[in-house]
C-alpha cells in the first residue's frame, strides 16, 4: 500500500487502499453460479479491482441473491467467496463513503444491516471461502456464515477503530464466539489483523488450503453437505443457532424439536433404507 504524503505508516498492516475512482465497474457486483447439478450455489463478490469493497449496490444485490436462494428448495448449500486472489472483501467502500451525508450513511447502514441479517437467517447452510484479505465488513460477512475455510494467504481484521468507528456489522457479538474473547477484543481495539494460520489455530477457520485449491475444497465440502438430507441439515443448523447461549436443557429441548421433525420425515425412511441396501440415498428437497 502506498505511503501517505505525511509519511504515516499507520495503514501499512492493512495491505489495501481506496479503490481507483476511474476503474470501470463490472456488469454485476455480485455473481451467482451453480455447480453439482444446481444443488450448490456459488455467490461471488465481484469487484476485484477494489478488493471487493462493498458499495450500496453490491450490498443490495447480495441481499437479493440470498433472498432468492432462500425460496429455491433445489439449492441445498451456498458458498460465499470473492473474485480474484487478493481479497474476499475489505468491507465498505470508503471512497463511496467519503462524501456521504449523515443521512446517506445511515441509509446505507440500514441496507447493510439487512444484508447481514439475511445471510445470518438463511435456513440453508452457507459458508465462506475466504481468499485473501477479509477486513471490516468483509470479515463480518464471513463471520455471519455458518463456518469459514480460507486460503493460506488469508487475513482477517477489524480496523474500524482506526477509522473512528465502532465495528457495526456484527463482529463485537460474533468474533468473541469464534475466537477467545480477549483476542477478539484485541483485534477490535487495535485494528491489527491475524493471518490464516493464526485464525485456524484459534478456531475461527475450519480449514486452510493453498489459494489455487480453495474453491475445489469448498465445492467438495458443499457436495458432501448437499448429499445429505437437506431437511435434516437445516433442522440441525436451526437447533445449533437457536440453542447457542441457552441453558443446557433449553438447548436440548430445541434440539429434540428438530430431531422429531426429522424422525417423521420421509428422508429418515429413505436414508435408513439406502444404508441397508448399500446404495446412495435420494433425499427430497427441504419442505420447511
Amino acid at each position: 500500500m502506498p505511503t501517505s504524503p505525511t509519511g504515516s505508516s499507520r495503514w501499512d498492516a492493512l495491505d489495501f487502499g481506496p479503490p481507483a475512482s476511474d476503474h470501470e465497474e463490472p456488469d454485476s457486483p455480485v455473481l451467482l453460479d451453480f455447480v453439482s447439478g444446481g444443488r450448490v450455489a456459488v455467490v461471488t463478490l465481484n469487484r476485484p479491482h477494489a478488493d471487493n469493497a462493498i458499495t450500496t449496490l453490491m450490498g443490495t444485490r447480495l441481499t437479493e441473491i440470498v433472498e432468492s436462494i432462500a425460496v429455491r428448495p433445489g439449492i441445498r448449500v451456498v458458498i460465499l467467496t470473492g473474485a480474484g486472489d487478493r481479497a474476499f472483501s475489505v468491507g465498505s467502500d470508503l471512497r463511496q463513503r467519503r462524501d456521504m451525508t449523515k443521512e446517506d450513511w445511515l441509509r446505507q447502514r440500514q441496507d447493510f444491516d439487512r444484508t447481514l441479517y439475511t445471510v445470518r437467517q438463511l435456513r440453508k447452510p452457507i459458508f465462506a471461502a475466504v481468499n485473501g484479505v477479509a477486513y471490516g465488513g468483509g470479515s463480518e460477512l464471513a463471520q455471519s456464515t455458518d463456518f469459514i475455510i480460507a486460503s493460506d494467504n488469508a487475513t482477517f481484521g477489524q480496523p474500524e477503530a482506526m477509522l473512528g468507528l465502532a465495528a457495526g456489522g456484527g463482529s463485537p457479538a460474533l468474533l468473541p464466539r469464534l475466537l477467545p474473547p480477549g483476542k477478539a477484543l484485541q483485534m477490535l481495539m487495535t485494528g491489527d489483523p491475524i493471518d490464516a494460520a493464526e485464525a485456524y489455530r484459534l478456531g475461527m477457520v475450519n480449514e486452510v488450503h493453498p489459494s489455487a485449491q480453495l474453491m475445489g475444497a469448498a465445492v467438495r465440502i458443499a457436495e458432501t453437505i448437499a448429499s445429505n438430507s437437506p431437511t435434516a441439515v437445516q433442522a440441525v443448523k436451526r437447533a445449533v443457532r437457536l440453542g447457542e447461549g441457552q441453558p443446557t436443557e433449553q438447548a436440548i429441548a430445541i434440539m429434540m424439536d428438530a430431531h422429531w421433525r426429522s424422525a417423521v420425515h420421509p428422508d429418515r425412511i429413505e436414508g435408513i433404507g439406502a444404508f441397508n441396501e448399500g446404495r446412495d440415498p435420494a433425499f427430497q428437497d427441504s419442505d420447511y
